[in-house]
This record gives C-alpha cells, structure tokens and sequence, in this order.
C-alpha cells in the first residue's frame, strides 16, 4: 500500500506529464496555412521526427529535406506552385506533412545557404513523397 507522500508524488508526475506539450509526446506540429494548401513541418528531436515520418502516409504529399551525408535540414524556404496553387512557406523541421488538392507541381526548396533544387509531382490519390538532398 502506497503512502500519502508516495501517492502525492505519483499524482504529481502524471499530471506532469499529461500537461507535457503535444510535441514531448511525439504528435505532429499544428497545420499553418500557405494560400490553398496547409502543411505541418517539423521532425526535429527523435519522437517529433518518428511521428512525423509515420504520418507520411496520411497526407497527399510530403517532404524530407537533409544534407547528402544524412544530416536533416531545416529553415528551407518552399516554393509550391501549379495551376491552381502558388504557395510559399519557410519548413522549420526536415519533414513538411503537405495537404493540398490533386494536381500537377512544381517543387522548389532553397535551404538557408542559397542551395536551390526544384522536383515536380503529380498529387492525386497515392501520397507522393519527395527528398531534397543537398
């Protein structure tokens, strides 16, 4: 049987840990909104990055941004333009979780240093992943 001082403490932890932030708890940042599209970036510490790359799955595009070595990189500007769509945002995490409509795009990252690469996808019903490797 738990004593007073040692059901106070466990109280006391629990409750510290419900109240942790949603990242500490490895959930994804909220969704931003950039024009017709709302995206999410982030993965930076192990439980941010393990959430974000599982919920790859759920969004019509994402995107991975790191160095050739494997370095993730972030504070990468993204340039998202179609028809229908011209967005841009800064991606302050190595991975951006992407909603925006079916469509053919043109994707342009620029990472801090002025490194520029552009990709272009066709989203639809199957996610679509790109990596930037720089």
């Amino acid at each position: 049987m738990l004593g007073f001082r040692n059901t106070a403490c466990l109280a006391l932890a629990a409750s510290a840990w419900l109240s942790l932030p949603a990242l500490a708890q490895g959930q994804i940042p909220e969704m931003q909104e950039a024009g017709a599209l709302r995206y999410s970036c982030g993965g930076i510490g192990e439980d941010e990055s393990t959430a974000m790359r599982s919920a790859m799955k759920n969004y019509p595009l994402a995107l991975l941004f790191a160095e050739k070595s494997g370095a993730y990189l972030a504070n990468v500007t993204v340039d998202i333009r179609s028809k229908q769509v011209s967005s841009q945002f800064t991606a302050e995490g190595p991975v951006c979780l992407i909603k925006l409509p079916a469509g053919s795009y043109k994707i342009t990252a620029t990472t801090k240093g002025g490194n520029s690469q552009s990709q272009s996808v066709q989203v639809g019903k199957t996610p679509r992943q790109l990596d930037f490797r720089y």
